[in-house]
């Protein structure tokens, strides 16, 4: 796919056939239960209106988060069994090491024991002072959290059309070329890294192009700048490669997660997300001087290298999970969710952000909620809303969970609000899905009255997390 070519999407005239049958049978469940309204409003006052306070036990569906939240298969619960607890030299590790070599191509891999570790250690070595810079299409919370944290500043190229719901094109987790390229050839001297996040969680779960992280790679190398991918959801973003891009239909995975991330210097992972674990990451790279660095920020913060604040068992289970995550039978029933849940909104008249993401589905909370002002977090009080509603747990993604620029102090409301819903990795059924969508159907009616928020106390990092609300 050439730089300037377009790969649209086209909604299904028969959404049923978005459904993918699961690749697999259940052999263990969990029991939920539902509660009543008036229940779930004294719940919502007790957690000061911030769901992340609320116990799992007075959830009845949660798509808050799909990172550590899904079931692991019988493969990764019998290699937790065999995992090797060695402090040095695991056996587990090696296992973990020559898969990431494998399907990712870099030789030299340090477990964290989450995304955010492998962040940290990321951050501290390449930023050295304040006030440098570290670009990106869309940078997520927690990556966000760390550059600041550090003393840096962010700066997103996003591709313009991710804001445009209405732009039906694929791959707008892309970095915006023309904007990008012309800023670093002028300010490249203060920028220590790039991280390219794919797929891109904070624009609507929007995958990038290989073409996209090809030009973006170029264009750090002429400047002599590293350039790192966030990893979490790369096995989807190339599975969306792999169907939509020209060029592609007949790679394998792997293949297309080698050339891919061939364009990086290295990559930090989540691994529970696409790693379809419940705890753990890694940090990644072929470069030798970045490695012996980042080795002494593992040891620091997370332990020795070869287990990364992990037990040997959850090393084990990820090298595992890796494997599972790049079977197309399983990529095809995992996005297919996705795409089901949100092209049924649409059609129904739900303002959603499309084509689908890989891990979840976005609602316009600004659409949802015409009535309230950005400065009451419409995706906020949605999310409130549809669990009073409903039991359903759901996230904010939007001017809450961006926070307040530090120089002015001021909210960043540039972007969208939005309500997301991150489905879990093989836990809910279609027919869940189907209640999901019954209830926003439902609460929609009654839009107008869903009140908006306001701060009672305001977390200074990461607020969306820990602070408390109260109703408007």
């Amino acid at each position: 796919m050439g730089l300037n070519e377009l790969v649209y999407w086209k909604p299904p005239k028969d959404v049923a056939r978005l459904k993918v049958a699961e690749p697999f049978k259940i052999k263990s469940i969990e029991p939920i239960r539902q509660t009543t309204r008036a229940y779930r409003r004294r719940i919502l006052q007790r957690a000061r209106y911030n769901l992340f306070n609320v116990s799992s036990r007075d959830i009845f569906l949660d798509f808050l988060t799909d990172s550590g939240t899904g079931a692991m298969s019988q493969s990764q619960w019998a290699a937790l069994q065999q995992g090797d607890e060695s402090y040095a030299g695991s056996v587990s590790f090696d296992l973990l090491r020559d898969t990431v070599r494998d399907l990712f191509g870099f030789k030299h891999v340090l477990p964290s024991h989450q995304g955010r570790s492998a962040e940290l250690v990321l951050m501290s070595h390449f930023i050295s002072k304040k006030g440098l810079v570290v670009p990106g299409n869309l940078h997520f919370d927690t990556t966000g959290a760390h550059i600041e944290f550090q003393g840096g500043v962010i700066k997103e190229f996003p591709d313009r059309r991710i804001a445009d719901l209405d732009d039906f094109s694929l791959f707008k987790g892309d970095i915006d070329l023309k904007r990008f390229a012309p800023y670093m050839e002028k300010n490249h001297r203060k920028i220590p890294l790039v991280v390219l996040t794919a797929t891109c969680n904070s624009g609507g779960g929007q995958p990038v192009s290989l073409a996209n992280v090809a030009a973006v790679g170029k264009i750090c190398r002429k400047h002599r700048i590293p350039l790192f991918i966030d990893s979490a959801r790369i096995i989807e973003n190339a599975y969306f490669i792999k169907t939509y891009e020209p060029g592609y239909s007949r790679k394998s995975i792997r293949t297309i997660l080698r050339e891919f991330l061939s364009h990086a210097d290295g990559a930090i992972m989540s691994a529970k997300k696409d790693g379809l674990v419940n705890i753990g990451g890694f940090i990644a790279t072929n470069n030798e001087e970045y490695y012996e660095n980042f080795r002494r920020y593992t040891i620091l913060f997370d332990g020795f290298i070869t287990y990364g604040g992990l037990a040997g068992r959850d090393l084990a289970a990820i090298a595992v999970g890796l494997r599972e995550a790049t079977d197309l039978d399983y990529l095809r029933y995992r996005i297919s969710q996705a795409a089901y849940l949100a092209t049924r909104l649409w059609q129904a008249g739900v303002r959603v952000v499309l084509p689908p993401g890989g891990h979840a589905v976005y609602i316009d909370a600004r659409a949802f909620c015409p009535h309230l002002p950005v400065g009451q977090y419409p995706g906020h009080a949605l999310t409130l809303a549809l669990y009073l509603e409903s039991g359903i747990r759901s996230c904010e993604i939007g001017t809450l969970l961006r926070g307040r620029d530090p120089q002015t102090g001021e909210d960043r409301t540039k972007g969208l609000d939005l309500l997301r819903l991150a489905i879990p990795r093989r836990v809910y059924s279609y027919n869940q899905l189907d209640y999901v969508i019954d209830a926003i159907l439902k609460l929609k009616k009654n839009a107008h009255t869903i009140r908006g928020v306001k701060f009672v106390r305001e977390a200074p990092f990461l607020r969306h997390f820990t602070s408390e609300f109260a109703l408007i």
